[in-house]
């Protein structure tokens, strides 16, 4: 059978061009009637502020407290907040208060950097031996659910009637859900990240302190706080059940003592002191950090 001729083959289509269109350009009218800036309005300014919107809320509280307590009408159950303003203002101007709250916050100050540097040494060990992971698992499965306070009668007859059972109890309220957090951190590190250390060179502490710590700063900070409030009301609360230690006594014992005299004003003072060193310590202290690492960084919002 002979070929097909040239004339009987199907030629190839031409390639498709795409059309060509012309450029246009449009010219938009200017834009008039009104300003493509505008201010707002300087009380709308003044409620975008964290700090306003803070204070209306206590304003409103102190309100509703003062309400609360003039339709009562029983200083010794319920004083009205210009009571409670009063004595907190005489305690601070006597500097009783003051004199409390120091004792209070050196002995939190101890326990609580103890329990920091025990959580970072077990969070350290964890993320680098097989034994640290099942020792800091082992160990908060079985202390964490134990509340601090239990421990103190044992930190009584261990360490006596001084600073040392009341440090030993803050160290146990920081650690484990310091360690906890910050463990779940450090194991939330992208892989990448890692990967990153190790091609560096990086190895052991200096591995967690130039790797894992700023990439788990946000979980970090979170523990940090949680074991400041666990200290902050464990202190509390030891001080109001054992009373001073060494002679000494700080806030809880300010609000025991004036339970026991019935000084009902004094005891809310004492406890709006607390309230108020806590709100100081998360707005000055915690959020300013925030501010200026991980926001800064753009790992938290």
């Amino acid at each position: 059978m002979s070929p097909p001729s040239a004339s009987t083959v199907p030629a190839s289509p031409a390639p498709r061009v795409p059309p060509v269109r012309p450029d246009v350009e449009h010219m938009l009218p200017p834009l008039t009637g009104f300003a493509p800036e505008q201010v707002l309005p300087w009380t709308t300014r003044v409620w975008q502020l964290g700090t306003v919107r803070r204070f209306a809320i206590l304003a409103v509280l102190a309100l509703l407290w003062e309400a609360l307590a003039r339709w009562q009408d029983n200083d010794l159950l319920l004083p009205t907040f210009l009571q409670t303003a009063r004595a907190l203002g005489d305690g601070l101007a006597s500097g009783e208060l003051l004199a409390k709250t120091a004792i209070s916050l050196s002995v939190l100050l101890k326990g609580y950097i103890a329990g920091i540097a025990g959580a970072f040494v077990l969070t350290t060990l964890a993320v680098s031996t097989q034994f640290g992971r099942d020792l800091l698992s082992t160990l908060t499965s079985m202390f964490n659910p134990l509340p601090a306070i239990a421990l103190l009668p044992l930190a009584l007859l261990w360490f006596g009637l001084g600073q040392g059972s009341l440090v030993f109890v803050l160290i146990h309220s920081v650690l484990w859900p310091l360690a906890l957090n910050t463990y779940a951190g450090f194991q939330a590190v992208p892989e990448t990240l890692r990967m990153a250390g190790r091609n560096y060179g990086l190895t052991g502490i200096r591995y967690v302190l130039q790797i894992l710590v700023p990439a788990a700063l946000p979980s970090i900070l979170s523990g940090l706080k949680i074991g400041w409030a666990f200290a902050w009301r464990t202190l509390i609360a030891a001080e109001l059940v054992f009373g001073a230690s060494s002679g000494k006594g700080g806030l809880g014992w300010y609000i025991f003592q004036n339970r026991n005299e019935l000084y009902t004003d004094k005891v809310f003072a004492g406890l709006a002191l607390v309230i108020i060193i806590g709100l100081l310590v998360e707005s000055l202290g915690f959020h300013t950090l925030e501010r200026l690492t991980v926001r800064r960084w753009g790992v938290q919002r």
